[in-house]
């Protein structure tokens, strides 16, 4: 009898248990933010920008390393992530190249997701070498995009569209736009996130972050 009871207690303390758990309201699934001006440091935002709360990347112009222009248009309804490096460059973008290619892997068989890499040293960065560079690093030029244009056209994407300069400055051809961040841009060309390109833990983080996007 007194076994008896005792099953019937905790039988009753499971079904209270079990209960309590399904009352348990849910928690939202996190949602990424949309990075705007007014969401980062004043430094990362040309004075023009500051304290607007809201942002779309603006269009642009480009050709890469297959010759091909690579408009706005081209990455309608698309995601996309950006870096900025030079194919010279000897320390932070072999890092950033490296990681990115884990990006490039993990959505080799999407249609959706691209990557956008504007060298910063258009006067060396001709598109025979961005070609010679993507072939070296097994880069798929279908989904990942090297790109070029004048180092104002550059600049100004870097500065107003991406905010991807930690101090605002006039740069020239002689002062190379030299950062580690990485941005992911989302279908409505909203800014989605902002990583250390040359962590491998930032990159997972992006890759997560992707395929949020991607649901």
């Amino acid at each position: 009898m007194s076994k008896m009871k005792n099953k019937s207690i905790l039988l009753i303390i499971f079904m209270l248990i079990i209960g309590w758990y399904l009352l348990i309201p849910k928690e939202e699934e996190f949602e990424l933010p949309i990075f705007t001006p007014a969401d980062l440091r004043a430094t990362l935002v040309h004075p023009s920008l500051v304290g607007k709360t809201e942002h779309t990347i603006p269009n642009f112009t480009f050709i890469n390393q297959d010759s091909l222009t690579i408009t706005q248009d081209t990455l309608k309804e698309k995601i996309y992530v950006v870096d900025f490096f030079f194919t010279s460059c000897p320390s932070i973008c072999i890092d950033l190249t490296k990681n990115l290619k884990l990006v490039q892997e993990a959505f080799k068989d999407s249609d959706d997701v691209f990557i956008l890499s504007h060298s910063v040293d258009p006067k060396y960065d001709t598109v025979s070498r961005l070609k010679q560079y993507g072939e070296i690093h097994d880069i798929n030029s279908k989904q990942w995009f090297l790109l070029r244009g004048t180092i104002e056209q550059i600049t100004e994407m870097a500065q107003l569209g991406y905010f991807a300069i930690a101090e605002f400055k006039n740069h020239t051809e002689y002062e190379l736009i030299h950062t580690e961040n990485v941005i992911l841009v989302d279908q409505n060309r909203h800014i989605r996130g902002i990583y250390n390109g040359t962590s491998p833990i930032d990159i997972g983080y992006l890759i997560d972050d992707i395929n949020k996007l991607l649901e």
